[in-house]
C-alpha cells in the first residue's frame, strides 16, 4: 500500500494498520466501488492511527465462505472455526521459518508472532497473546543494532506488547473489582490495580517506545495511564512525558453520577452492542435491552422490577436464538401499543440478515423478519431510522448499509414492508454508519441524514410527494468527512432541529491533543445549527466542540433538568490499544458545550457503544445506561448504569404520546413547552418524539427538564398526520402525562418510584 510508505517510523506502521484494517473489512463487504482509497489513505496518512492488535481481522478474513449469512447459528459456528483457521495459519507460518539471527528472519519471525498474539487476544487468551508479542519483539530487538530499518516493526511489537499488559491488567483488576471508581478516568485511588504487575511491566514496555519516538502523544497518554493504574502518578512519570493532573479536570460543575449496575444486577459482561432503554410490558417501569456484536451472544432483555433491581428475561421472552447484533432500536410499526425491536447486524464485518421482532401481548417476541418482507441477508447493516416518511400513520423504514445501497421499505401496514428505494430515489451507495430521521425544514414530513465512512455524508430532504432530494453538499453538512454516530436534536431550544455529527478517526493521539492544546490533523466533531430557514450554520468551533472524539455509541438527554440537551459519547477503536474515557459534555444553555466528564464520573475507560439517557427510577431525572466493551470476544467489560443524584434546582415533566391517525408510538410528533419562571420573560423547550442517536435508544417516553420555572404556562403537541395541534394549561410539574391524539385533556399518571441498588441510592 502506497500510505505504508514514509519517513516517519511509527506513523508509516499505524497507517499500514490502519489500512489493513478497512481493507479486510471492505473486503468482507465485498464491494469497494464506492470507497475513495486516495481520499481514505490521503486522510489517513495526516495523523497516527491506532494499531490494531485485537484480531478482528486475523479472524475475520479466516471466516469460511460458505457460511449461510441468514443463520446465526451457523455465523456462530463459523466464527469459531474461523478463530482455528487463523491459529493453524500463522502457527503453520511460523513453523515454516528457518532459524536464523538475520533482519528478515527476524521481521518474519514478528509478523507471525503479532498474528498469532492478535488471535489469543480475539479470544481473551491474555497472557498468550503477551508471550507472542513478547517473542516478536525480542526477535526484532536482537538484530536491530544492525537493521534500523526495522525500528517501525519493534515499534509495532513494543506497543502490541504494552496494550497486552494493559489487558491483562484490566482482566485481573477491573473485572473482578466491585466498587464505583473502576475503569474511570482520571483515576480515582478506588481505580487502582491491586495487583499492579502487568500495568507495571505496561510501564516498561511504554517507556522503551518512547525513548525511540518520544513524540508519540499516545503512547505518552498510555504511559500515563499506566502509572495511574498502579498509584504512582504523577510524581513518578518522568517529566519529559508527563500529562499534568490538571488537564483532565472539568470545564464545569455537573452532578456526580454512580455506576449501580452491578448491585442493580443489570447487564452482563460482553462486547460491544445496542442498547435500548423503554417500557417493554407496560408496567411504567423501563426495562433494558442489549444486543452483542458477538456471533454467539444472545441479545439479553433485563426486565425492572421496581424494587431497584432488574431480572433477565431473555429466556422467557423466547430471545435465545437471536444471536449478535452490533445495534438495535424499538417501535410500534404494527401500531399494536407494543414495542417492537429492530436488531441490525454485519456492521464493520460480513454481510448478514437483520431481525425485526414482533412484541406479543404476554411478554414474548416473535421473529417476523421474513414475513415482514425485511430478510435479506445480502448487507451489513450498521444503523436504521424509522420515520413514517408519507404521513399515513405507519412507520417506514431506513436501512443503511455499508457499502450496499441504502434502502427505504414502506410500511403497507398489514405487517409486511415494500422496498420504495428507487421511486424515493434514496439508494446511495457509501459506506454509511450512522442513519438519523428529523423534520429539520418544518414541512411536516421526516428527512433522513446518513453520516458515511470515508466519503461525503448525505441529506434527504422529504419532498412529501415520496421523493427525496439530496441537498446535504449544498447546505454544507457533508462533512467530517469520516464520520460515525449522528442525530438531530434542537440544542438551543429555538424550535428548530440542529444535527450533530461525530467524526471518527482511528486515533488516540488525536484525542489526546485536545488536553495538551496542539492542532488537530484530522477533522473534529462536528455541530451544525438550523437557521430556521432551510440552511445550517457550522458551530463547532464557537459551541466547543473543535476535538476529536472517536465516538461509536452515543446519544443526547438532559444531566441536571436544565431542559437544555447534553451529549454523552462512548469512544473506541477495536485496538486494545485504544484506551480513552468515554465523553460527557454538559450544554450550557444552548451556547456551548463543556467537558464535564471528571465531574459526572462518566469517564469509563472500557470502549463504549450502545447509549441510553432515561430516568430509569421514575425520581425525575434522567439516568444513563452503557453497553460496554470491544469488538472482539477477548475485549468483554460489564455494561454500566449511571444514577443520577439530581440537582437542588431543576423541575420537569414526563410526556407519553399515544397516536391515533399519527403512528401509535408518536415518532415523529413535536413538543413545545412555554414556562413560567421566577424571573421575567419566558422560555420555551422543544422536542421531536425520538428515540434519540444512531447508536443507543432512548425511551419514546419524552422526559423535559424545566431548569428553575416553577409552572408550565403551556404544552403544546403538534400531530404530523393529522395536522392538528393541542394546547394544554395547567400542567403540574415534576409528573407523568399521557397525552392521546384528538383528546381534550391529558392524563396524569403515577409511575412506581424506586430506589436504586447502590451506594448512590443509599445516601439520598
Amino acid at each position: 500500500m502506497p500510505a505504508c510508505r514514509g519517513n516517519h517510523a511509527s506513523r508509516r506502521i499505524a497507517v499500514c494498520s490502519a489500512l489493513a484494517v478497512l481493507a479486510a473489512a471492505w473486503t468482507l463487504a465485498w464491494d469497494q466501488q464506492a470507497v475513495s482509497w486516495d481520499r481514505a489513505r490521503e486522510s489517513i496518512g495526516k495523523y497516527r492511527t491506532m494499531l490494531d492488535s485485537s484480531g478482528l481481522v486475523e479472524v475475520g478474513t479466516n471466516l469460511p465462505p460458505n457460511v449461510p449469512r441468514d443463520d446465526l447459528a451457523a455465523l456462530c459456528a463459523g466464527r469459531q472455526e474461523a478463530v482455528k483457521r487463523a491459529r493453524i495459519a500463522g502457527t503453520t507460518q511460523l513453523r515454516s521459518l528457518v532459524p536464523g539471527d538475520d533482519p528478515y528472519t527476524a521481521e518474519r519471525q514478528a509478523v507471525f508472532e503479532r498474528f498469532l498474539g492478535s488471535v489469543a487476544s480475539f479470544t481473551g487468551d491474555v497472557d498468550t497473546a503477551v508471550a507472542h508479542f513478547q517473542s516478536g519483539r525480542d526477535a526484532v530487538s536482537r538484530v536491530l543494532p544492525d537493521a534500523p530499518s526495522l525500528n517501525p516493526r519493534y515499534l509495532a511489537m513494543e506497543l502490541a506488547l504494552g496494550a497486552g499488559h494493559l489487558r491483562q491488567g484490566e482482566t485481573a483488576n477491573c473485572l473482578v473489582m466491585g466498587n464505583a471508581d473502576r475503569c474511570l478516568f482520571p483515576l480515582r485511588p478506588g481505580g487502582r490495580h491491586m495487583h499492579p504487575e502487568s500495568a507495571e511491566a505496561a510501564i516498561v514496555s511504554f517507556t522503551r517506545y518512547l525513548k525511540v519516538d518520544p513524540d508519540d502523544l499516545a503512547v505518552r497518554w498510555l504511559l500515563n495511564l499506566s502509572y495511574m493504574l498502579v498509584g504512582r502518578y504523577p510524581q513518578d512519570v518522568p517529566a519529559e512525558y508527563l500529562l499534568k493532573p490538571e488537564l483532565f479536570k472539568s470545564d464545569a460543575d455537573a452532578p456526580r453520577f454512580t455506576d449501580v449496575a452491578g448491585p442493580a444486577k443489570l447487564g452482563r459482561a460482553d462486547i460491544a452492542g445496542g442498547t435500548i432503554a423503554d417500557d417493554f410490558d407496560g408496567d411504567g417501569l423501563v426495562d433494558v435491552f442489549f444486543t452483542s456484536v458477538d456471533y454467539c451472544s444472545p441479545v439479553r432483555l433485563f426486565r425492572n422490577r421496581g424494587d431497584g433491581t432488574f431480572e433477565d428475561r431473555t429466556e422467557a421472552a423466547g430471545l435465545m436464538q437471536q444471536l449478535g447484533g452490533i445495534n438495535a432500536t424499538q417501535t410500534d410499526y404494527n401500531n399494536d401499543g407494543r414495542l417492537d425491536i429492530f436488531i441490525m447486524r454485519g456492521g464493520w464485518e460480513v454481510h448478514m440478515r437483520n431481525s425485526l421482532l414482533r412484541g406479543n401481548a404476554d411478554g414474548t417476541f416473535t421473529d417476523v423478519t421474513r414475513e415482514a418482507g425485511l430478510l435479506d441477508a445480502k448487507q451489513a447493516t450498521h444503523s436504521v431510522a424509522w420515520a413514517d416518511t408519507d404521513n399515513d400513520g405507519w412507520l417506514d423504514l431506513f436501512v443503511a448499509h455499508e457499502l450496499s445501497p441504502s434502502q427505504l421499505f414502506r410500511n403497507r401496514g398489514d405487517g409486511t414492508f415494500e422496498d420504495v428505494t428507487a421511486h424515493a430515489g434514496v439508494g446511495s451507495v457509501a459506506f454509511t454508519k450512522g442513519v438519523t430521521a428529523g423534520d429539520y425544514d418544518g414541512n411536516g414530513y421526516p428527512d433522513f441524514y446518513l453520516s458515511n465512512m470515508f466519503g461525503e455524508n448525505i441529506l434527504y430532504r422529504n419532498n412529501g410527494d415520496g421523493t427525496f432530494a439530496s441537498v446535504g453538499k449544498a447546505l454544507g453538512v457533508d462533512k467530517p468527512f469520516a464520520s460515525f454516530p449522528t442525530w438531530f436534536f434542537d440544542y438551543d431550544n429555538d424550535g428548530h432541529l440542529d444535527l450533530f455529527v461525530a467524526s471518527y478517526p482511528n486515533s488516540l493521539e488525536e484525542f489526546v491533543k485536545y488536553y495538551v492544546k496542539k492542532p488537530l490533523n484530522t477533522e473534529p466533531l462536528a455541530l451544525f445549527r438550523n437557521l430556521g430557514d432551510g440552511t445550517f450554520a457550522d458551530v463547532t468551533r464557537a459551541a466547543g466542540l473543535d476535538r476529536v472524539v472517536p465516538a461509536m455509541g452515543s446519544n443526547f438527554g438532559d444531566l441536571d433538568n436544565d431542559g437544555f440537551l447534553d451529549m454523552y459519547l462512548g469512544t473506541g477503536t477495536p485496538s486494545f490499544a485504544a484506551l480513552m474515557p468515554n465523553i460527557m459534555f454538559k450544554n450550557d444553555g444552548g451556547r456551548r458545550f463543556f467537558d464535564v466528564t471528571d465531574a459526572t464520573g462518566t469517564g469509563n475507560l472500557q470502549k463504549g457503544h450502545g447509549v441510553a439517557f432515561v430516568d430509569i427510577d421514575n425520581d425525575g431525572d434522567e439516568d444513563v445506561v452503557l453497553n460496554s466493551g470491544g469488538a472482539v470476544p477477548g475485549d468483554r467489560y460489564e455494561d454500566s448504569l449511571y444514577e443520577n443524584p439530581g440537582t437542588a434546582v431543576g423541575n420537569w415533566i414526563s410526556v407519553r404520546l399515544i397516536g391515533s391517525k399519527t403512528n401509535r408510538a408518536a415518532i415523529g410528533t413535536k413538543v413545545r413547552v412555554a414556562l413560567r419562571r421566577p424571573e421575567a420573560g419566558a422560555a420555551l423547550r422543544y422536542r421531536e418524539v425520538t428515540s434519540g442517536g444512531s447508536f443507543g435508544s432512548n425511551s419514546l417516553t419524552q422526559h423535559i427538564g424545566l431548569g428553575a420555572a416553577t409552572a408550565v404556562a403551556t404544552l403544546q403537541i403538534d400531530w404530523p398526520v393529522s395536522r392538528t395541534r393541542q394546547v394544554f394549561t395547567g400542567v403540574p410539574v415534576n409528573s407523568f402525562l399521557e397525552i392521546r391524539e384528538f383528546d381534550d385533556t391529558f392524563r396524569l399518571v403515577q409511575r412506581p418510584r424506586m430506589r436504586l441498588a447502590g451506594p448512590s441510592s443509599e445516601t439520598r
